[in-house]
């Protein structure tokens, strides 16, 4: 079962629009009652890669008790797109770059930041989507070095619809 963590119930304050319309539609209906599966199923199936990106950027928390395991896993990185198991859409980037939004350039430069993220909420296509990729890599490598940015591009690369990639 998915709950709205407080992060969640932020985004759906009005005026505190960063997610798009199915991560909001489905932060709307998680609350606590309604099975994961059900809210995974969304959207002709795109709901599981949705939920699993409101689960890691902190949006939703699962309050179902763990599945027994045999051997114990080590902790994966909350968040981490290293970890990413969803399917590669435009909204696993567009929830990728909101992150590194929040996380590199906000603290720095609230204003690029709300820049970036104004341009994450106008992509609607792939190329325009890697437009805004491009722009934030460009400005990390300028701040954070070439390797820095190099990292941060192929983590982008793992969540990117591979049509997109094979046309940037």
């Amino acid at each position: 079962m998915l709950n709205k963590t407080d992060k969640g119930r932020t985004e759906l304050h009005p005026g505190q629009r960063t997610l798009g319309q199915r991560e909001r539609a489905i932060l709307l209906v998680a609350d606590g009652r309604k099975s994961t599966a059900s809210l995974e199923a969304l959207f002709q199936g795109e709901g599981r890669a949705i939920v699993a990106l409101l689960l890691a950027g902190g949006y939703l928390s699962d309050d179902s008790p763990p599945a027994p395991t045999l051997v114990p896993a080590a902790p994966a990185p909350r968040g981490s797109v290293d970890t990413f198991s969803g399917p590669r859409s435009l909204a696993s980037a567009r929830m990728f770059l909101f992150d590194l939004s929040d996380r590199m350039f906000a603290p720095r430069d609230r204003a690029m930041a709300e820049g970036f993220r104004a341009a994450l909420r106008e992509a609607r296509d792939a190329a325009s989507m890697v437009a805004v990729g491009r722009e934030m890599l460009a400005e990390i490598e300028r701040v954070a070095g070439s390797e820095r940015a190099s990292a941060v591009g192929e983590r982008l690369a793992k969540v990117l619809p591979e049509s997109a990639l094979l046309s940037a």
